[in-house]
């Protein structure tokens, strides 16, 4: 049931925000060199790897490492990656990657390939059983500023109590949260 509703409301979100997400596009494409979509290799449901889409936010030239990790992070973005990131607009592409399957609307946030970290901690915890989403609930709980095993706590959290009304919960945060720029530390 969830993925059927997964797939109505990510082709709905996309159909209703193409003006948008042409004009965002668009936008990208004029203030900085290179693609208009990053795309990044990600680890998914099992631990599998998937290539997951966002609006680009930093230079070509950036490192391919968690923004966590650089020592100054600003250096890197582009003219618009700022705000993108700030209104979490760089993330309405992933709707792609939750029609094909790959992520959910609501899941632990996809980890790169090369945080061994998080992904041995969400593999013992069980966490790995889950599709990755474009929210969740250590998203609203505390997003950028959450440290690792925090964050893997909050995911097992959601793992044990997952539910449609849960998922609603985690929705309505979510758009409380982007309106609020809450816990973006980049």
């Amino acid at each position: 049931m969830k993925r059927l509703i997964d797939f109505i409301v990510a082709a709905s979100l996309l159909a209703i925000s193409l003006p948008l997400l042409l004009g965002l596009a668009l936008a990208v494409r004029i203030t900085s060199p290179g693609t208009i979509l990053f795309k990044t290799t990600r680890v998914g449901r099992k631990n599998n790897y998937f290539v997951m889409y966002k609006f680009r936010t930093m230079r070509m030239d950036a490192p391919q490492v968690a923004t966590h990790l650089m020592s100054d992070p600003a250096a890197f973005l582009t003219p618009l990656g700022g705000f993108l990131r700030k209104t979490s607009l760089d993330e309405l592409p992933q709707l792609i990657n939750v029609i094909k399957g790959e992520m959910s609307l609501v899941g632990p946030r996809p980890a790169l390939f090369n945080q061994d970290d998080l992904i041995s901690l969400r593999t013992h915890a069980g966490v790995d059983s889950l599709l990755p989403g474009i929210t969740g609930w250590a998203q609203v709980n505390g997003r950028d500023e959450l440290p690792i095993a925090v964050k893997v706590d909050y995911d097992a959290f959601y793992l044990q109590h997952q539910s449609f009304l849960l998922d609603l919960q985690i929705l309505g945060l979510t758009v409380i949260r982007v309106f609020s720029r809450d816990g973006v530390s980049h």
